[in-house]
Parts: structure tokens; C-alpha cells; sequence
């Protein structure tokens, strides 16, 4: 094996450790006191500019929000940008733990498919498989696969449960719109610019009409179609709307992960033994 090539087995340890710390560290941020406030939407005012190609510039909505600030006491209004536009009316949570400083929209409370700490140590136990590989310790390499192996699967399981546990109540909902983003310009090894496509979800909740540019999103144009259903899922006791309900396949992917993981680490141990 060359050189080149052993550096290479460090590469999705690496990415997937960035990934969980940064979510681990947002994640420490908004349990801070006084790091989120809830507030009420003023209004909010779609923002376009496009290119001489007619391509999107500045996609937003500009929201105003009045929420009452923690240590005055006193009702305050604060524009923010969002990728999601808002019912006037609509509850909505501000985050001040940014790295910049400047408070955000947080978006409804997904259930994430791996605990951030989860991904975090995932990500250093693949540096270390990587660097047990290269340097021939097969046991090693081994227990640290079994561990990544069992922490999946514990994390997809977890996730199912949670959802399950929620109680979530499903929302009609109707594509009203497709929102398109750029994320590449086409060159010459790459033909044809490349987007990233969303819908945008018309629902009603408490007699009130609310539109939400979902998260959810797809490569294909084809994929979400303006008049088609899109069913979204209310937790009644967080007062939030989320976009995913507990699935069948996670429950099965999560299991095989836990299962491989185990079988794995039994194997071990019969070498060992």
C-alpha cells in the first residue's frame, strides 16, 4: 500500500469528526441560559436579486421578529434572514450561540439520525481503525470497526425510538413551490450548473395558514412537483412542526448495524481467547 493511498483512509474519520464536533459544540451553545428567547413573527418579506443569467443572488426572507429580551424585560424587534418563510403570527425560537455573535432562526427540532457525540466519536475511532490499519494491527483495526458498527446502530435505533415516543400528529400539506439553489456552475470538466432543489409546504396549524421551505431536499428537479401532498408532523407537546416521522428502514438499518457490530466483536474475541 503507498503512501498516498494510507493517507486517503483518513479522509472520512476526519470529515465525519469536524462534523460531529461542530454539531456537538452547537449543541452545548443552545443549552447555555439565555442562549435561546421565543418570539413572534412581525412580518416577513421575500428578498430575490438576480444576475444579468438570471440567477439567484440573494434568496431570503427577511423576518421581524419581537420577542422580549431577558434582562431588560422589554419587547424588542429584531430582523433576521431565513432560508424559511413565515406566517405572520407564527411562534418562532432565536439562537444567540453562534460563533458570529448574531442571533439565528432556529429550524424545528429534528430528531438527528446520529447524536452529535455519537458522530464525534465515530469520526476519531475511523482516524484510529485508519491508523491501526496502516500500521497492521488487525485487532485493533477490528475493535474499533465493531465499536463504529455498534454506534450506528445504537444511534439509528435511538432515533426510531424518539420518534415513536413523540407525540406527533401528521399535517396535510401541499408543494406550493419548488425553491431552487445553485451550489455549482458548470466547467469544463464538469458539464451543466448543479442545483439543489426544496419544497415549499403550504399547511394549516391551530386555524392558522403557514408556509415552510422544508429541509428536505433533492438533486432532481423532478423529484418534488408544485399541487403534490407533503405531509408534515406536528409534536404537540414542543409546540414545533418537523418534516420526518419515525421510519421502518431506519429501525432495520439500525438493528443490522447493532447486529454486525456485536458479531464483530465476538469474533474478536474468539481470536483473543
Amino acid at each position: 500500500m503507498t503512501d498516498i493511498s494510507q493517507l486517503f483512509l483518513y479522509i472520512p474519520g476526519i470529515i465525519i469528526f469536524l462534523v460531529g464536533s461542530g454539531q456537538v459544540r452547537r449543541w452545548m451553545r443552545m443549552r447555555r441560559q439565555g442562549a435561546c428567547a421565543d418570539g413572534t413573527v412581525i412580518s416577513c418579506n421575500h428578498i430575490v436579486k438576480k444576475d444579468k443569467k438570471d440567477q439567484d443572488i440573494y434568496n431570503y426572507y427577511d423576518v421581524l421578529i419581537e420577542y422580549t429580551d431577558q434582562k431588560s424585560k422589554h419587547q424588542v424587534r429584531q430582523n433576521l434572514k431565513s432560508p424559511s418563510e413565515y406566517a405572520v403570527g407564527q411562534d418562532v425560537r432565536i439562537f444567540w450561540g453562534t460563533e458570529s455573535g448574531k442571533p439565528e432562526l432556529t429550524e424545528a427540532e429534528e430528531e438527528q439520525l446520529f447524536n452529535p457525540w455519537v458522530m464525534m466519536c465515530g469520526g476519531a475511532l475511523l482516524i484510529l481503525l485508519a491508523l491501526f490499519q496502516n500500521q497492521g494491527h488487525q485487532i485493533r483495526a477490528m475493535v474499533c470497526l465493531s465499536a463504529v458498527l455498534i454506534g450506528a446502530g445504537a444511534s439509528m435505533l435511538w432515533n426510531f425510538i424518539s420518534l415513536k415516543r413523540r407525540n406527533l400528529t401528521e399535517l396535510p400539506g401541499e408543494i406550493v413551490e419548488v425553491f431552487s439553489r445553485q451550489i455549482s456552475r458548470g466547467t469544463k470538466i464538469l458539464r451543466g450548473d448543479r442545483f439543489t432543489y426544496y419544497p415549499v409546504v403550504k399547511y394549516e396549524l391551530n386555524g392558522k395558514e403557514n408556509i415552510r421551505r422544508c429541509n428536505i431536499n433533492s438533486s432532481s428537479a423532478n423529484t418534488f412537483k408544485t399541487g403534490e401532498s407533503f405531509p408534515l408532523f406536528y409534536d404537540e407537546d414542543k409546540k414545533t412542526v418537523i418534516e420526518k416521522n419515525a421510519r421502518i428502514s431506519i429501525a432495520v438499518l439500525g438493528a443490522a448495524s447493532l447486529i454486525a457490530g456485536i458479531l464483530a466483536g465476538l469474533s474478536i474475541l474468539s481470536v483473543i481467547l
